[in-house]
């Protein structure tokens, strides 16, 4: 559905957080590269709890957390070390880091603080050993253009990454210390932004500003936009974990739908005199029930039997709650396959339970029609009454709908709390909330909104003054793209896949090599993005070895058509070096007339041919005289012989 922004009052604003690419973590000396969880050497857990404030308050999105008892496993490596682990104080804050992150700062036009204080900032969901993320404001009021207009940069941090999510179990979540501590910077802008195309194109303006410093980690999970989004009558949200710049669009899009169904459901239930009830135990209604547990369809799956009889799929307790009003709005669809009731799903799954059922989509999964209406009857759920069954002088009503949760006792009892107090809140309005970002656009509940109790000083770690005196910008990536066209003659396509990709310096150094440009272009770009589509190995050819097969076609020692097997060749026996991998290619030159022997060979197989279609015949046996010699001459040359050779038959 297309909606009007401006009419809605759409306000949007973005944080990017983008991982620096330094050789130290922020507050220690470890390395910054990523581990696999098996080269864990030992692991340890813990348990988390949240602090007050220096004001003596509790956080309320970490006092949420905290109510969910779950361990906390982190797994170590040979290079972890005590601060990781929380065993010692932080060390002061790294400089290359800092230095990175004035660079940032100019680009994006930013007021540096006299001062940057590292601050705490809880985090109780294990993500961090201690409790808490480091994190420090070095830089305000900077702005980037859009195509919409300008978009102010409201602050600039720089803080340390948290520990990896290697996966979640029933007794808690396992984590990796590899990636806490890598440096992050922060980056939160003005709440201009207007419309979903707007925020793609401020989030592209920043990532390429990040990317033309040359000092920022590449590859997946080392960039993550959060967007917050409100409109008039709504609520800020904030979207967490987008990973990709191509859904960030739909994540606002789909929000803005999501806080128009959910205010127009709140002012359905509001007509309705909707209420909510107190939650119960009814699991004598399920005493003999073949139904399937909610967890079964959680994923999205199709329902399947169960052979557990009794409780939903035997569960300890089955708890409900009569949501007064609500009959057809629990199944209402609020974003793309997702509906009020998969909002009340998320609440209850916080804690636990693997999902609810509730009455509009029921009977289903097992559940019988008997058993709806001893559910109704056992909580005092009221049907639906249309103006034609008014023979008694009732008024209509909207009927009333039951929501339900089947797990162990203590789950269930506060999944239908957290259920009920879910549906209250459908009544008033939308509810302000952090959310996490689907791949599919749309976005889950995960906690209420953080508030500035979370934060507090950080002792341990003195503060440091930014100096932007000495910062030089980096060029532009965009700049650099119409520089490498001027400059080197690429086209537009293939100079934007160079300035963008990764392997820029090591074009950069094979042009002051003087290595033609274009061939250094397409080696690093198309020449392995092929051989990686192949299955060679190309993330192990180092920049020396691109480099030496370059200079050896500058040379005339090997033919262009050669650099792929000689790359591949490398690719497989890293110790070989590149005039080595020539010989195992068995690409060793050959001399013009060695070429010219092989043309005449062809011409002499196609003769009819060459007789029939003269000159037309000559791309045909273009490929095959390429084929035979396998790379071995240049194009060039064997393009100049076999032309002679045809043009003496025709």
């Amino acid at each position: 559905m297309s909606y009007d922004y401006e009419e809605l009052g759409l306000v949007a604003g973005l944080e990017i957080h983008q991982q620096l690419d330094t050789e130290t973590k922020l507050f220690c000396n470890c390395p910054t590269e990523r581990r696999e969880p098996e080269e864990s050497v030992r692991s340890f857990v813990r348990y988390l709890h949240p602090t007050k404030s220096e004001l003596g308050e509790l956080d309320e999105a970490a006092l949420e957390e905290s109510r969910v008892d779950r361990e906390f496993e982190y797994l170590a490596y040979d290079t972890t070390c005590l601060v990781e682990e929380d065993d010692e104080p932080p060390h002061r804050l790294d400089q290359e880091a800092l230095d990175t992150t004035m660079e940032i700062a100019s680009l994006l036009d930013c007021e540096v603080t006299d001062q940057a204080h590292v601050m705490r900032k809880i985090v109780v969901d294990g993500s961090n050993t201690s409790g808490f993320q480091r994190s420090s404001l070095v830089a305000t009021d900077g702005q980037i253009e859009t195509d919409e207009g300008s978009v102010g940069i409201a602050d600039l941090l720089l803080e340390e990454e948290s520990a990896a999510r290697i996966e979640e179990h029933d007794a808690g979540v396992t984590y990796g210390l590899d990636r806490l501590g890598i440096p992050l910077v922060e980056i939160g802008t003005k709440p201009d932004i207007r419309s979903p195309e707007q925020a793609r194109d401020a989030a592209e303006r920043i990532g390429m500003l990040l990317r033309s410093t040359g000092k920022v980690k590449r590859g997946l999970g080392t960039i993550r936009q959060d967007v917050n989004v409100s409109i008039k009558e709504g609520a800020r949200v904030e979207m967490k974990g987008v990973q990709s710049l191509d859904d960030i669009d739909d994540i606002v899009r789909n929000e803005v739908g999501r806080q128009v169904e959910l205010l127009d459901i709140a002012d359905e239930l509001q007509s309705r005199d909707a209420a909510v009830g107190d939650p119960q135990d009814v699991s004598a209604v399920f005493e003999e029930s073949e139904a399937q547990s909610a967890s079964n369809r959680a994923s999205g799956d199709e329902p399947r039997a169960e052979s557990d009889s009794g409780v939903i799929a035997g569960a300890e307790t089955v708890t409900a709650v009569r949501l007064e009003g609500f009959d057809g709005l629990v199944g209402r669809e609020i974003q793309p396959d997702r509906r009020l009731g998969t909002e009340f799903s998320d609440h209850a799954k916080r804690h636990g339970a693997g999902g609810i059922f509730h009455t509009d989509e029921l009977p289903a999964y097992g559940v019988t029609e008997a058993e709806v209406v001893a559910l109704r009857e056992a909580v005092g759920a009221r049907e639906a009454r249309s103006a034609s069954d008014g023979a008694s002088g009732d008024e209509p009503r909207a009927g009333d709908a039951v929501a339900l949760v089947a797990a162990d006792t203590q789950i269930a009892e506060q999944a239908i709390e957290a259920v009920a107090d879910r549906a209250a809140v459908a009544i008033e309005d939308v509810p302000e909330e952090t959310r996490g970002a689907n791949e599919d656009g749309t976005s889950r509940y995960l906690r209420p909104l953080p508030g500035a109790a979370r934060m507090y000083p950080e002792t341990d770690v003195p503060p440091v003054e930014p100096d932007l005196t000495d910062v030089e910008p980096p060029e532009l990536l965009s700049e650099r793209v119409d520089r490498y066209q001027e400059e080197f003659g690429l086209d537009a396509g293939l100079a934007e896949q160079v300035a963008y990709g990764r392997h820029m310096p090591t074009f950069e150094e094979a042009v002051d090599r003087g290595i033609d440009p274009t061939t250094a272009a397409g080696t690093l770009e198309s020449t392995r993005t092929e051989l990686r589509r192949d299955g060679v190995p190309v993330e192990k050819l180092t920049e020396e070895h691109l480099l030496s097969v370059l200079e050896l076609v500058e040379s005339g020692d090997l033919a262009t058509e050669g650099i792929g097997p000689v790359l591949t060749e490398l690719a497989e026996d890293s110790s070989l070096s590149a005039e080595a991998a020539i010989e195992a290619a068995g690409l060793s030159g050959v001399s013009r007339e060695e070429v010219r022997e092989v043309v005449e060979a062809v011409v002499e197989r196609n003769a009819a041919q060459i007789e029939a279609q003269g000159m037309g015949a000559f791309s045909g046996l273009m490929g095959e005289c390429m084929g035979a010699l396998r790379g071995k001459a240049e194009g060039e040359v064997v393009s100049e012989l076999l032309r002679e050779e045809i043009g003496e038959r025709t």
